[in-house]
C-alpha cells in the first residue's frame, strides 16, 4: 500500500523540521512492550526494563497497542515549534480534551477500562496521562535524551545541507527506504493507509524520531498539520559502548578523576556502577558527581529506587573535541634564504 502526499509550491515553502520529546515517548512504548521486534533499539529496552517496573504507565501502554495500526492523535500532537521541551508538549496534550473522543473513535478495536475512563472524562484522563508520561520520561528517556537529541539535531543539519545543495528534491530523496519523491509527490510505503492526500497548503512537518524505527509514521487528518515521523541515520550507534578517554586538556581543567567519570557516563549509570568502574569509593564518586552536576556537566534522574547519572549536551561536546596540538603550534620561521 502507498500513501501519496502531493505538494504545491505553498506546501514546499511551509515544509519544516521539528524534534518531539513526546513523540519519542509514545513511539518508545512500542519498543518497551515488544523489544524483539526492534533489534536496533533492543539494548535500550533491556537497560530500562527494571526501572520501568516501578513506574505506573498502564494508560500510556494501553494507548499504544502492539502491533500498532493507529495511535490517537491527541497522544502526540505534531509539535508547533521546532525544538519543544516535554513540558510544552504535555501542556498541549492537556489542552486537547475536545479532540479525545473523535481521535479515539478513529482507533480500531475495543477499549480497555483505562482508555474508556479517559474517553468518558477527557480532562481528568489527560491529566493522569500527562503524569504517566512524565514518570515514564524520567525513568526511561531523560537519562538518554542528551545523546538522542544530538543525533536528531545532526539529522536536521544534514537535511538542511541537502536542501542547500539540491533543493527539496535532494532533501527528500533519501529520507527513508520506504519514502520516494517524484514530480512533487512524496510516496510512503504504508501498511494500513493508501491513496492521495493533499497537504492543504500547510506544508509537511518532518520529525526525525529514533523510536519509530524501522517504520515511518504519518499524520494527515485535520486539524493537525500533516506530519511524517521517520528514523534518522545512525540509530545503531546510540547504544554502543564507546571506550572514550577524556581529552588531556579537559582533564587538566576538571581533574583526571572527574574527566574519567564523564567519560564513563557514555551510558547512564548509578553511583555504585561508576565507583566499581573507576576504583573510587561510593561516597567519593558521589562527591565528584555532585560537583559535575552543579557545573551543568551531568544530570541525575531518579526512577524508583534507582538514581542514574547522565552526561549533558555540554559534556558530550567537551568530550568529543579533538586536541590539535600541531595545528595550534606556530611554525618557526626559517632564516634560510
Amino acid at each position: 500500500m502507498t500513501l501519496d502526499l502531493t505538494f504545491t509550491a505553498r506546501d514546499i515553502a511551509n515544509t519544516r523540521f521539528a524534534i518531539s520529546p513526546l513523540g519519542e515517548v509514545v513511539a518508545s512504548v512500542r519498543v518497551a512492550k515488544d523489544p524483539a521486534a526492534h533489534p536496533l533499539l533492543r539494548p535500550w529496552a533491556e537497560q530500562v526494563r527494571r526501572r520501568l517496573r516501578g513506574v505506573g504507565w498502564r494508560l500510556l501502554a494501553d494507548l499504544v497497542p502492539v502491533p500498532t495500526v493507529v495511535i490517537a492523535g491527541f497522544t502526540c500532537t505534531p509539535p508547533s515549534t521546532s525544538m519543544p521541551d516535554l513540558s510544552l508538549e504535555l501542556a498541549t496534550m492537556r489542552g486537547a480534551a475536545g479532540r479525545v473522543r473523535s481521535d479515539q473513535d478513529a482507533v480500531p478495536g475495543p477499549r480497555t477500562k483505562r482508555v474508556q475512563a479517559l474517553y468518558d472524562d477527557p480532562e481528568r484522563g489527560l491529566e493522569r496521562l500527562a503524569e504517566e508520561v512524565q514518570a515514564y520520561w524520567d525513568a526511561a528517556m531523560a537519562p538518554y535524551w542528551a545523546r538522542i537529541r544530538a543525533l536528531l539535531e545532526g539529522e536536521i543539519l544534514y537535511r538542511a545541507r541537502l536542501l542547500a545543495e539540491g533543493g527539496a528534491q535532494r532533501m527528500l530523496a533519501d529520507l527513508d527506504d520506504a519514502v520516494t519523491w517524484r514530480d512533487g509527490t512524496l510516496s510512503i510505503a504504508h501498511r494500513h493507509v493508501s491513496g492521495a492526500r493533499s497537504l492543504r497548503g500547510l506544508g509537511l512537518l518532518l520529525v526525525p524520531c529514533v523510536f519509530v524505527s524501522p517504520r515511518v509514521f504519518s499524520v494527515t487528518t485535520p486539524p493537525y498539520q500533516p506530519a511524517v515521523r521517520y528514523p534518522p541515520r545512525g540509530i545503531a550507534t546510540l547504544w554502543e559502548r564507546r571506550e572514550l578517554e577524556p581529552p588531556e586538556a579537559l582533564a587538566a581543567v576538571l581533574g583526571r578523576t572527574r574527566a574519567r567519570l564523564l567519560a564513563e557516563l557514555d551510558q547512564p549509570a548509578s553511583t555504585r556502577d561508576l565507583a566499581q568502574r573507576t576504583g573510587l569509593s561510593e561516597p567519593g564518586a558521589n562527591q565528584h558527581l555532585t560537583a559535575l552536576r552543579r557545573a551543568g556537566l551531568c544530570t541525575a534522574h531518579r526512577a524508583g529506587r534507582y538514581v542514574l547519572y547522565a552526561r549533558t549536551a555540554t559534556a558530550e561536546a567537551l568530550l568529543e573535541r579533538k586536541e590539535r596540538y600541531l595545528d595550534e603550534t606556530p611554525t618557526p620561521r626559517s632564516n634560510s634564504r
